[in-house]
C-alpha cells in the first residue's frame, strides 16, 4: 500500500464534511516525520479527556502515576512554550478535567464536547489548525478511543501524531494493547512523556533545561537539571 492510498484509507474512515472541508490530503507526502525533528516550534500538545470519572476506571497504569505523568508533560511543554489544547467529553457524565492538570495550566480554556473523536468537534479541529503546527503530541483517556481515534485521524490528514502512552490510560491491558496496535498500524509515532520533552529540549546546555527537568519530576530529574544548569553556566 502506497503512502497516498494509506493516507486516504484513514481519512475516509473519519471524514466529516462540515468540519473538515478545508483539509486536503497531500497525495505526494513524503515520509519526513523522522528527519523533520520534533521541536517547540513545530509541535502542539493535545490533552484529551483526562477527567475525574474516566480516571476511576483506569486499570493499565496506576492512577497516581498517570496523573503525575500527564501533569509533568503539560508543565514541561509549557516550559518550552508549546501550544496546549485541552478538551473534555460530556463532563456532566464523565466529570471535570482532573484538578491537578487545570492547576498546572492556570487560565487554560477547556473545549467541552460530546463527540467521541475530538476531531469531530469543529471547535477542537479549528483550534488545532490555528496552532499552525504539524506535529501533534497527543495523550488521552482512554487509550484505544480518546487517544487512538484522533491520533489515527490526524495521521490520515497529514499531521505527524505522537501518542504519549504513559500519559494516557484505559480500562484493561487488552484495551491498551488493542489501541497501541491500531495506532502503530496507522503510522502513529509512539512515545512517552519524558522522551518527547527532552527530544524537544535538544541541548542540556539550554537555559530551559533546569526548569524542564524539574517539571518532568522524575527521581533523577532534579539532579540532571542541576547538572544541566551548572553546565550551561560553565560554557
Amino acid at each position: 500500500m502506497g503512502m497516498a492510498s494509506q493516507s486516504t484509507r484513514y481519512f475516509r474512515w473519519g471524514r466529516v464534511e462540515n468540519i473538515l472541508s478545508g483539509y486536503e490530503i497531500n497525495e505526494t507526502m513524503e515520509t519526513t516525520r523522522y528527519s523533520d525533528r520534533l521541536t517547540p516550534d513545530n509541535a502542539a500538545l493535545l490533552l484529551i479527556d483526562h477527567q475525574v470519572g474516566l480516571f476511576t476506571g483506569v486499570r493499565d497504569i496506576p492512577v497516581a502515576e498517570l496523573k503525575h505523568n500527564v501533569v509533568a508533560l503539560a508543565k514541561a511543554l509549557k516550559v518550552l512554550s508549546v501550544p496546549i489544547i485541552v478538551t473534555a467529553t460530556s463532563p456532566e457524565m464523565w466529570g471535570p478535567v482532573i484538578p491537578e492538570l487545570t492547576e498546572a495550566l492556570p487560565g487554560i480554556s477547556i473545549i467541552n464536547r460530546t463527540t467521541v473523536n475530538a476531531f469531530d468537534d469543529a471547535r477542537f479541529a479549528k483550534a488545532v489548525e490555528a496552532t499552525g503546527r504539524k506535529k501533534l503530541i497527543i495523550a488521552g483517556v482512554s487509550t484505544e478511543v480518546c487517544l487512538a481515534l484522533p491520533a489515527i485521524f490526524a495521521t490520515g490528514i497529514g499531521y505527524d501524531a505522537y501518542a504519549v502512552i504513559d500519559a494516557s490510560g484505559t480500562f484493561s491491558e487488552t484495551k491498551r494493547i488493542t489501541g497501541l496496535l491500531r495506532m502503530v498500524q496507522a503510522g502513529v509515532i509512539v512515545t512517552d512523556y519524558s522522551t518527547v520533552a527532552v527530544e524537544m529540549l535538544k541541548d542540556n546546555a539550554s537555559p530551559k533545561a533546569g526548569a524542564l527537568y524539574g517539571a518532568l519530576d522524575m527521581p533523577f530529574a532534579g539532579l540532571v537539571g542541576q547538572l544541566a544548569g551548572a553546565f550551561a553556566k560553565g560554557r
